[in-house]
């Protein structure tokens, strides 16, 4: 049955993507439909920006620009907001860091307003690093997914809810540079300005499928999650560390990719603008073939031949050439006992296709529960990941090839492997059934393909 919401555009619903918007004309939209104020930058435009935003109503579309692949550091470097009834305001943070008066003001205006974020776990910690404190959230990204949408970047979802279509061109633009282009500017306001419209119609789907307390749930476990903790060993993701031989060698990567970190925290550029990570583990595999004896009086003599074999390096890093031998020669001074080991330890789950030997109970539930949960999965219209993590799932099923579970053990797990209440209540049955399986399913060669590629953590993250 179709229905009309919002603007009067008719929709149609579907099993799997909410609403599907009938009308297929795409209008490009080149230009913000609103008014744009002048860029804020200093206090007096900035408080200007305040008492507007405060005279609009309803939610507050907001957005962030950050210099990724430029900068080290990942702050923003420029805000837009807009409000029902107001200008687009984008704002531009470098010398108002130090307003802590006015960016106060701001909070307090907008802590009873829903800030309205794309993908807001890309956003929140660089609005936060600026002095914003979002209390109320509504991700449109996330909602989205919930929502049944099959695309959710914002691109996508303009074109499906709006029927427009946003140029995309200056996404990865270095926004720390100034002064910022006026189509860099005229970009920027665009996301902002469908962001609403997007938050309305995704927010209609939700609660026309019952959906809404799901993803009032998920918003707010955002905004309460912890920071991150710290990467253990971040030098291990090098790129090409796979081909490194020997602890040694490791060393060298290790070496190398501290002092480039610290050169890149120093300059506030990015690490691979200064020395690319595919140079780094090239370095490591060319001293390991040139002197397998890891000898430091013949790299001396011999480092100028052995680096200037690396092409990645002839391509970005040779102005730090001294800096870079000095960390290998660190490297091969070391001790044996203060090498690395050649893998982290870690407390990841063996791969799934090693469960069938090691753990046959666990393989055999973990089929039947990932087949329980994609049959939710397609009656709600939900992305099997959001109605459970694959690493929560994982979790459960290892847990119980040596272990029974009762229900309250059960629901006490998955809450403090980070559940919410709603998935709990939706997935607590399936995963019971599961539990109670000791053959395996019979699964395709494309479920065997998936367990190859999801036998890590989940990933996190979208298209913004």
């Amino acid at each position: 049955m179709d229905k009309i919401i919002g603007d009067g555009r008719r929709y149609r619903s579907t099993s799997r993507r909410g609403l599907l918007l009938i009308e297929t004309t795409i209008t490009p939209l080149h230009r913000p439909r609103g008014e744009v104020a002048p860029l804020v930058s200093n206090a007096e435009s900035f408080k200007i920006a305040i008492e507007e935003l405060s005279s609009g109503t309803g939610a507050l579309a907001v957005d962030a620009e950050r210099a990724s692949g430029y900068r080290y550091s990942s702050q923003s470097f420029l805000f837009q907001f807009y409000r029902q009834g107001t200008r687009i305001f984008l704002i531009d943070p470098i010398d108002l860091r130090g307003e802590r008066e006015l960016i106060d003001l701001f909070n307090s205006r907008f802590e009873e307003a829903e800030w309205i974020i794309h993908a807001s776990t890309q956003d929140l910690a660089c609005i936060r690093e600026f002095g914003f404190t979002p209390k109320k959230l509504f991700d449109t990204e996330l909602g989205a997914r919930l929502a049944g949408q099959e695309r959710v970047g914002l691109g996508a979802l303009t074109q499906s809810l709006l029927a427009l279509s946003l140029a995309k061109e200056h996404s990865a633009v270095d926004w720390s540079y100034r002064p910022l282009h006026p189509e860099w500017k005229n970009y920027a306001a665009l996301d902002v300005d469908v962001l609403l419209e997007i938050y309305e119609k995704i927010k209609a789907i939700l609660i026309a499928d019952g959906k809404i307390d799901y993803a009032y749930q998920e918003f707010q476990s955002i905004l309460a999650a912890a920071p991150p903790a710290p990467r253990v060993d971040p030098w291990r993701r090098t790129s090409g560390m796979h081909q490194v031989k020997g602890r040694r060698a490791i060393a060298i990567v290790r070496e190398l990719w501290l002092s480039r970190d610290e050169l890149a925290q120093e300059l506030d550029i990015a690490q691979g603008r200064i020395l690319p990570d595919l140079a780094i583990s090239e370095i490591a595999i060319l001293i390991s073939q040139s002197l397998p004896d890891y000898d430091l009086q013949k790299f001396s003599k011999k480092s100028g031949e052995i680096l200037n074999q690396s092409r990645h390096l002839k391509r970005r890093g040779k102005e730090y050439i001294a800096r870079w031998i000095s960390a290998i020669e660190a490297a091969l001074q070391l001790s044996e006992s203060d090498l690395p080991a050649m893998r982290a330890i870690s407390d990841s789950l063996p791969p799934i296709k090693l469960w069938r030997d090691k753990a046959p109970l666990a393989y055999a539930r973990l089929t039947h529960a990932r087949f329980n949960l994609q049959e939710l999965s397609s009656k709600l219209s939900i992305p099997m990941e959001n109605l459970l993590l694959p690493d929560t799932l994982r979790r459960i099923t290892w847990a119980s090839e040596r272990k029974s579970f009762d229900q309250s053990e059960l629901i006490e797990l998955l809450r403090s492997l980070g559940a919410r209440a709603w998935q709990i209540e939706l997935t607590l049955d399936p995963l019971e059934r599961a539990l109670k399986e000791r053959e395996p399913r019979q699964i395709s060669e494309e479920e065997e393909v998936l367990d190859s590629a999801t036998s890590g953590p989940a990933p996190v993250g979208s298209d913004h």
